[in-house]
Formats: C-alpha cells, structure tokens, sequence
C-alpha cells in the first residue's frame, strides 16, 4: 500500500496549487484527478471560463513556477477597475495609486491548470496518479486511508479541492450553508471592434451587473448576469442575435461586438461549517462558493493554499507533528473568517444592487461617489482586494 504524507483529491487549479505548495516543503504528495487538462495551442479560441487573477495570487504562481509559462502563453494585464450604477457615481480604481504597475491579470482558467501541472509532472515529491477516482475514505486517529478505482493509499492529511460538489466534503460528513441566488450568469467570448483596453468594469442594474474582462488582442470576456428566464432566453439565440442584444445592453463604451463562444450557469453560494475534520481538510470551492461579481473566487482559493503552507511550514519548523489535528486546526482558524467576511460582503452588494427602492439607490451612488472624495479610504480598499 502506498504511503504518502498528503493527498490532494482534485488537480484543478487550487489542487495543483497546493500539491506544488507542500511538495516545496518537502512532503511526498499525492494528486488523484479524473482527468487531465488539454494541451495548449496559441490558436485555440479563448475559454470562456477566466479568472482576474491578483497580484497576491501572481505572487504565489510565481513562487511555484507556473507564472513564467503563463506570460509565454497568454494574458491580459488590467491597471484599472471602474464600476458604476449611474454615470456620474463612475469610481474609477487605478494601480497608480496603491504604487503598483497593474491590478492583475485576465488569464484563462485552462491554462492556469496547465501550467502548475507542467511543474507537478516535473516535481520528484508528486505523484499524479489521473485519470483515477476517489470511492471512500477512511480516517483513523493516525493516518488516513483511501480507496480509489484501482488501488488502496494512504495519507497522514488529505486535502479535498474537489471543486463546490466535494465528494471528499461529502465523505467526511462536513455540511454546509448557502442558497441559489435567484440569478444566473452568462459568460460570452467576443471579438471586438475597439482595441484591448487596460480597464475592467461593471456596471450595475436592478437586474444584475454587466461586465468585461479585457482579452489579448481585439478580444474581451463579457458577463452577464440576469434572472434565470432571461439567461435562458439569451442563452437561446444564435451569435448574431446575442450580439444586437449585446449591443442594446452594455454600455456604449464597448462598441461593436462579434459573439465567438457562449455559456451560463446557476449563481449559488455555498460555505462548509467546518474546513478541517481530523485529518481531513477542504480548500478552495470545496470549502467555499462565493458570489462571482467581484470575481475573488480563486484568489480566496490561493489564499487557502497559501495560509496551508504556512501553518505545515511553521509545524515543520517548531519541529511538531504537522499533521496531527491540533496543527491543522490553524489553518482554518486562519481562513475561515476571512472567507466568510468576503462572502458576506459580496452578499451585501449583491443585494445592494438589486434594491429597487429610491432612497436605496440613491444611497448606494453617494457611497460610489463618496468613495471617490476619500483617496485613503478608496486605496485601502483597493489594496485589499488585491491581497496587497
């Protein structure tokens, strides 16, 4: 039977983060995943699912060595954020002003994936073992037993980054809260008439934000968010019907558009009572669902794989036993209340935004607009988000 000091089940982009991130520490990791991501080719189309990665997350990339590859593929730097209901409540973020060079980077989620497997293939403490499937789990007070679709392990920690259906969560018996906004969104891939522009901005509706993401080249990502019989309905038409439609919605700022890819999905929020069970732990969407309107969700993962390797690093260091269950109960001491300080927020906003009553939007925009009077409160802000 295998022995391994971690297992991590799941090789997305917070599991393969976080296999790299232990395996620097010395351990000897496992990864079990369903299968791998596909190679990269410069002229494959854009995936519609894309991250804005920030600069705390790029930190940690280029600790582990995939932000090089990255660059070599493709990206698209942003400096500024603009958001607004109304335009003359227009708050506009710049990288200037917190003494950065951007705020962070568009980058495609595949290609994330990919380029921290590059690195996981190439590490000596990694086992990858895909295309492979978790069936149960079995913890006891010393280490952790695996049974997967061909063979048995076993693992003093294993970490579940099994994305926001955690089969590992459901295994452990961890419960969690949350609900189905009433929304849903709609990712779209354009070509656009302008050239790439260094900004990402929303703009907010009753109904739900509109935003764009800049893209390499003549290219951006659109989100759309509405209700559900809307994005239906939109979901519906053909490219050149979404594009008119595009075109009577989205701010004038964007200009003519050419549909090239398109998808939605449900918005759901979902938050684990517990991150740690014995030896079990849950990071990433495992352990958090969050509202995607600011778009934090893998940089509260990478956060995750950051805080994880800094209490293990610190156990190794004291020279305790990193995976006893007191240890490891640090790390979700150290995360918890920060996700779910994020999670509330953008709830707040959320419902911020969908108020329809005047002396709520009224008070919404002088906010935006005080926002803009208040350099250091602005600038705070700002540098949070980033994880600056």
């Amino acid at each position: 039977m295998n022995q391994f000091d971690c297992v991590v089940v799941g090789g997305g982009m917070v599991g393969a983060a976080s296999a790299l991130s232990l395996a620097e520490l010395g351990l000897k990791v496992a990864i079990i995943e369903k299968s791998a991501p596909a190679i990269f080719s410069p002229e494959q189309d854009f995936d519609l699912r894309v991250s804005a990665i920030s600069l705390a997350s790029e930190q940690l990339l280029k600790q582990l060595g995939a932000w090089q590859q990255l660059k070599q593929w493709r990206m698209c730097a942003y400096k500024r954020l603009g958001v607004w209901e109304f335009e003359q409540s227009y708050t506009e973020f710049n990288a200037q002003d917190i003494n950065q060079t951007h705020l962070g980077h568009i980058v495609e989620n595949r290609l994330i994936q990919l380029a921290l497997w590059q690195k996981l293939q190439q590490h000596s403490n990694i086992t990858l073992l895909c295309p492979e499937t978790l069936i149960n789990i079995e913890q006891s007070p010393t280490d952790v037993k695996l049974t997967l679709s061909s063979e048995t392990i076993n693992a003093k920690v294993v970490i579940g980054a099994d994305g926001a259906n955690s089969f590992v969560r459901k295994l452990a018996n961890i419960g969690t809260t949350g609900w189905d906004y009433a929304q849903s969104a709609m990712l779209i891939n354009v070509q656009t008439e302008k050239p790439q522009q260094d900004i990402t901005w929303q703009q907010f509706y009753p109904t739900g934000p509109l935003a764009m993401l800049p893209m390499p080249g003549n290219f951006a990502s659109l989100v759309w968010y509405h209700d559900k019989d809307e994005i239906k309905r939109l979901s519906a038409l053909s490219n050149g019907n979404l594009a008119q439609e595009i075109l009577q919605n989205f701010p004038a700022r964007l200009g003519n558009v050419e549909v090239i890819n398109k998808a939605a999905f449900p918005l759901t929020r979902r938050h684990a009572n517990q991150y740690q069970k014995g030896r079990i732990l849950l990071i990433g969407d495992a352990a958090h669902t969050i509202n995607p309107m600011a778009g934090q969700g893998v940089n509260l993962g990478f956060k995750d794989v950051k805080a994880l390797q800094h209490v293990i690093a610190k156990a190794i260091g004291n020279g305790e036993s990193w995976h006893e269950p007191k240890v490891l109960a640090s790390y979700q001491q150290k995360r918890r209340t920060d996700n779910l300080l994020m999670m509330t927020t953008m709830d707040a906003l959320y419902l911020s935004f969908g108020h329809v009553s005047p002396l709520v939007k009224l008070a919404r925009n002088a906010g935006l607009m005080m926002v803009n009077t208040v350099p250091s409160l602005k600038n705070k802000a700002l540098a949070y988000a980033c994880g600056i």
